[in-house]
């Protein structure tokens, strides 16, 4: 018997399972369909290995600086299949958690294949989702009155370069390595790739970037983009800018690189991260009159497709592939399904995070995008150095920038790079969602010794009345 629910959703990510969770609680009768496992990439191949993996980098480099602190030790060493443990530990643990939520909301979990049909028996308009079992099962026919798609990405390849995951290996290769190599080169100065040199530098191995762009991190400000670069340099990665390169595989063993038709090096392994493209194929689109638009389903700024009863958020719909933007987006478009009139989610307003050592964070404009867009602004930048708790943690490089309005006062960007950003840069989105402005961070007493008291002081700057520097 064809079951009917209000929603199915196709794919069980970040962005997915979270929609699924908001409908449950809004009272919709709920099914969602993933072909892998619960948490999709994000939890499994993507944000939380990377990021358990960059804290034992971290870990070991705090070790290895331990005498600093008047801690002495001796014979420090890598056990990376350890390092592999714990994150694994950590994947089951959230995993279990997420089936846990699936059970508790009542959100009927489908394993398979999921596709939309055109008009059919089942249903007069396109919608009817056949779900394709791994075995011979026949496949499972399920009726909903509202669909979500958000059935992801996955790494984008060279098409000279395809992945081997053994010489040349994606992020998610990167992941299950069960040894590190001795040198690597990393194909792509984005976010995931950064994270990449950082953490493996970090652990001993040799590492070269090569990127297309005449600089790394494009979607930064140009002054924490020079930064991250330089520290990264000094710890011994090599950067190769609005560079090419050709490689060549000798025997399976290794991989010979020549960049820019002169400098030749040799690798043990290739990570290529040059972005993400949309998992659209063989969802059954073509049932359907939704628009592709380069590679990514179309929708409005509810998520809503051509098809109104059909929804798509997170990577499929590109933007900005951010699991914290799947999830709002996922709440956006169950709400409005519901005629609950959601807030709209804006670019300007998601903050955006890089796990590198130091890390990296920002929400808003950056100084390039106001001078381009002509806007009479004036920005400040405070260093960690001044920071009394950035001193005691050792960590004190970096520092944050505030742009703001010159005369509304209004913030246009806060940009930070140092310890502990990735944390701090809420205080920064509270403060853009209620409109704050600088006097307001200033005359909110941020505690001593903290990280958090950057804030005051460059909210100081903006008025050339800073307290510690």
């Amino acid at each position: 018997m064809t079951k009917e629910y209000d929603l199915v959703v196709l794919g069980g990510g970040t962005g997915g399972y979270v929609a699924a969770i908001r409908a449950s609680q809004l009272g919709m009768d709920v099914a969602l369909v993933e072909k892998n496992q619960l948490g999709g990439t994000c939890l499994h191949e993507g944000c939380i290995p990377s990021k358990s993996l960059l804290k034992s980098a971290e870990v070991y480099q705090t070790i290895l600086n331990a005498e600093e602190f008047g801690v002495n030790t001796e014979n420090i060493e890598i056990d990376f299949l350890k390092m592999q443990e714990k994150k694994n530990k950590t994947i089951d643990q959230l995993h279990m958690g997420v089936k846990h939520l699936m059970k508790k909301n009542k959100i009927d979990v489908f394993e398979g294949h999921g596709r939309i049909l055109g008009p059919s028996i089942f249903s007069p308009m396109p919608g009817t989702i056949s779900i394709e079992h791994e075995n011979d099962e026949e496949n499972t026919m399920i009726v909903p009155k509202k669909i979500i798609i958000a059935t992801g990405s996955k790494p984008r390849e060279l098409p000279d370069l395809p992945f081997d995951e053994e010489l040349i290996l994606s992020s998610t290769g990167a992941l299950n390595l069960d040894a590190l190599p001795d040198s690597i080169c990393i194909v792509g100065a984005g976010a995931i790739g950064i994270e990449w040199a950082s953490m493996l530098i970090d652990l001993n191995v040799d590492v070269t970037v090569i990127e297309s762009a005449k600089t790394l991190l494009p979607q930064v400000d140009n002054d924490i983009s020079k930064k991250i670069k330089s520290i990264l340099e000094a710890k011994g990665v090599k950067f190769y800018l609005d560079s090419e390169f050709t490689a060549d595989i000798n025997n399976g063993q290794s991989v010979d690189i020549t960049i820019n038709e002169s400098d030749t090096i040799n690798v043990d392994k290739i990570i290529v991260s040059i972005g993400r493209e949309s998992l659209v194929d063989e969802i059954g689109l073509t049932n359907t009159s939704i628009e592709l638009e380069n590679g990514h389903i179309v929708t409005n700024e509810f998520y809503q497709t051509k098809e109104s009863h059909i929804y798509a958020i997170g990577d499929c719909i590109g933007g900005l592939q951010l699991a914290h933007v799947a999830s709002a987006e996922g709440r956006v478009a169950v709400e409005h399904m519901n005629q609950l009139e959601p807030l709209k989610i804006e670019k300007e307003m998601v903050p955006i995070c890089i796990y590198s050592a130091p890390e990296i964070a920002q929400i808003g404009l950056t100084e390039q995008a106001a001078k381009e867009q002509k806007l009479d602004y004036k920005a400040s930048t405070f260093p960690f150095s001044s920071i009394g708790k950035a001193l005691i943690s050792g960590q004190s490089e970096g520092f944050m920038k505030i742009i703001i309005d010159k005369n509304t006062k209004d913030i246009l960007g806060v940009h930070m790079i140092g310890p502990g950003v990735t944390d701090m840069i809420s205080e920064a989105s509270l403060a853009k969602m209620l409109n704050a402005i600088p006097w307001e961070i200033h005359e909110t007493i941020h505690p001593h010794p903290s990280l958090s008291e950057i804030f005051v002081e460059a909210s100081l700057a903006l008025e050339n009345i800073e307290i510690h520097n």
